[in-house]
């Protein structure tokens, strides 16, 4: 008996594996009827190309240091950061957050700057040199007060602490508030020292599902406007997609083109990351996804997103079973180690070393890298 039968779809994966860009049409195809193990396989072999160390590519950020690194396929690479959550204030009210509190609340906070200082000083001291800084989209909060958190961070860090700020949703918030326009906002949070932003607030880009979000979401225009004007202006940054709720197919197929055609005019995603929705409030639904399932999309945006040189396997989210899979189904990094997660349920390793054993259990080789996918020396 021949267990291995032809499918229509393998055309399209050994295309891709060729090298072909494939049509959001067979994308759709792939997500609705492919084998999902012949998809991480041809995942697999399309992360290996990429990671292949004779080749190297080159992107518009050349002009500010960031290459396209190519590294050993046996490699597997891992982070360092703090996460800041600056506010707990918020007026976007997304359905599926428990985290944030109304304008007005008694129970919101607002870090000083102080605050911030001494929570970097703490994770600093922990080895973790990047901060992540990012809060609600709070209307009370004037702009100088983002700004004077970043000055002072890097007068007191120094300008090789590396600050990844600020969401698209934020950033808009931040247009709204001054009056400014994007580009001008944009270039004042860079000259302060912001170094990258977060593809966060994308969720899915489909204006139906944000409807569930919340109605008063970014729309999928303004997030695009948003990072392309961020990448135009020198910041980088990851996008990625949140799966598991009433989400269609086809939704998931046009969130991963409207983030390869920006791509295709920037060059300013360094990766791409893949999640699922966690159960945290009873006003949005969310279903269970599959290990199955979940390996399924993202074999799916490694052979589809051809245009992002990385694609991360957020153990945080996913929990260490399914992570392990996916660096066997097209992920290359596992998104950790992230000090103080607020948001939401992290089970990812809490410290470097937990990061490396994860890695080296899994098969792969540890190496440490900065948000830029800059490799670390080894001590």
């Amino acid at each position: 008996m021949n267990i291995f039968q032809p499918e229509l779809t393998d055309s399209i994966l050994e295309e891709a594996i060729g090298g072909r860009r494939i049509a959001p049409s067979e994308a759709l195809k792939l997500l609705n009827s492919a084998d999902w193990l012949k998809l991480i396989a041809a995942a697999r072999e399309i992360r290996k190309h990429k990671n292949d160390p004779s080749v190297v590519t080159y992107t518009m950020f050349r002009i500010i240091g960031i290459r396209n690194r190519k590294n050993d396929p046996s490699v597997v690479t891992y982070t360092m950061f703090r996460i800041i959550n600056y506010t707990t204030f918020c007026d976007i009210n997304c359905s599926f957050c428990s985290y944030h509190e109304p304008i007005g609340s008694p129970a919101g906070v607002v870090l000083s700057v102080e605050e911030i200082v001494q929570k970097m000083h703490a994770a600093v001291a922990l080895g973790a040199n990047q901060m992540f800084l990012q809060g609600g989209v709070n209307p009370g909060i004037p702009f100088d007060y983002y700004v004077d958190v970043v000055r002072t961070i890097k007068a007191v860090f120094g300008p090789h602490l590396h600050i990844r700020a600020f969401s698209p949703s934020e950033i808009l918030g931040m247009e709204r508030l001054t009056g400014m326009p994007l580009r001008k906002v944009v270039q004042e949070l860079k000259n302060a020292g912001v170094d990258s932003v977060p593809g966060a607030g994308a969720e899915i880009l489909s204006d139906r599902m944000r409807a569930f979000l919340s109605p008063r979401k970014l729309s999928v225009s303004d997030w695009v406007r948003v990072m392309q004007t961020c990448h135009e202006e020198g910041l980088p940054g990851s996008a990625n997609i949140v799966f598991g709720s009433q989400e269609t197919a086809e939704e998931i197929i046009e969130h991963l083109r409207i983030v390869r055609e920006l791509q295709d005019r920037t060059g300013g995603f360094l990766a791409f990351i893949p999640w699922t929705f966690q159960k945290q409030t009873d006003r949005f639904y969310v279903r269970s996804v599959s290990a199955i399932e979940y390996l399924k999309v993202l074999a799916i945006c490694r052979i589809f997103i051809d245009n992002i040189s990385h694609i991360e396997a957020s153990i945080m989210v996913l929990g260490r079973d399914t992570g392990s899979l996916a660096l066997h189904a097209g992920a290359d990094d596992i998104s950790s180690v992230v000090i103080e997660e607020n948001v939401l349920t992290s089970h990812g390793p809490g410290t470097e070393e937990k990061a490396c054993e994860f890695i080296r259990e899994s098969g792969f080789h540890p190496r440490k890298r900065d948000l830029l996918y800059k490799l670390i020396p080894a001590n």
